[in-house]
């Protein structure tokens, strides 16, 4: 399978800084996106630690095969997943300790969602409320379940998905990195078919941007950079409250020169 994909991240219309980082590197087939917690101390810094510390540790399995895994292997799932989990730990560990040991940096965190691609396999880990979709036969699925009180309330039936929408609790995270010690890791494989599209995103798109609006978006463009800068332009003409980042990743097994626009186009048609 090859990939293309676009990337945009941006500060938004009201903050300060951006804390959102991101990863693409279609050489890995990992591609990562990390929201800094805000109202928190160095948001900013968590993200950019945590993709760097996923990155590189994938890089390092690629080259020492017997390099040590961080956390519980689970046989549900292939080593490349978790191998991604693995990253994601060490992520964890390494937030954590910036946090304990530097008083600059203490009670920082933030959210991870990570995508890792080899041929057919597509393997997902995340925490918190950044999410990943999935567009595919001209329909739009969420991957990733947020870590959110709301969503948890949601999902046990105590709040409705429109009570849920205008909670004022909707962005209490319940789970994140550089918190605590140990993290709970959602895992998830998708096997992947041509003319897939992926979606990362932090939720400065999904607070303002509906699903729906997401699929028409991405089907209206022609190459995956011009769809990730739409959508970041679509979150930021909903009000930019908060910062937006955006991976857009195309999959198809091609070799000549039509590469985009039989990709999109198989997109837009659902294959």
């Amino acid at each position: 399978m090859k990939v293309a994909f676009g990337a945009k991240t941006d500060v938004g219309l009201k903050r300060q800084q951006n804390e959102d980082s991101l990863c693409a590197d279609p050489k890995l087939g990992l591609f990562v996106v990390c929201d800094g917690l805000g109202g928190r101390n160095a948001g900013e810094v968590a993200s950019r630690l945590a993709v760097t510390v996923i990155q590189k540790h994938l890089r390092e399995a690629c080259e020492v095969r017997t390099l040590p895994m961080i956390g519980k292997y689970s046989d549900r799932f292939s080593p490349q997943t978790n191998r991604l989990a693995s990253a994601v730990r060490l992520a964890n560990q390494i937030v954590n300790g910036a946090s304990a040991s530097n008083g600059n940096l203490t009670g920082m965190g933030t959210t991870a969602v990570s995508a890792l691609m080899n041929g057919k396999t597509l393997s997902l880990a995340h925490v918190g409320d950044s999410r990943i979709y999935l567009i595919r036969g001209g329909t739009i699925q969420v991957l990733t379940r947020d870590h959110t009180l709301v969503a948890e309330q949601v999902r046990q039936g105590v709040l409705t998905e429109e009570e849920a929408e205008v909670s004022r609790q909707k962005h209490i995270i319940t789970r994140a990195l550089g918190i605590e010690e140990d993290v709970e890791v959602d895992l998830d494989e998708v096997t992947v078919r041509q003319d897939d599209v992926l979606i990362l995103c932090s939720d400065g798109l999904t607070s303002g941007v509906k699903p729906s609006e997401i699929l028409k978006a991405v089907q209206s463009e022609e190459e995956p950079q011009a769809a990730s800068e739409r959508l970041v332009s679509m979150a930021n003409a909903a009000g930019g409250l908060d910062n937006t980042t955006v991976i857009v990743v195309a999959v198809k097994k091609l070799s000549d020169g039509t590469f985009w626009k039989k990709i999109w186009k198989g997109a837009k048609s659902g294959g």
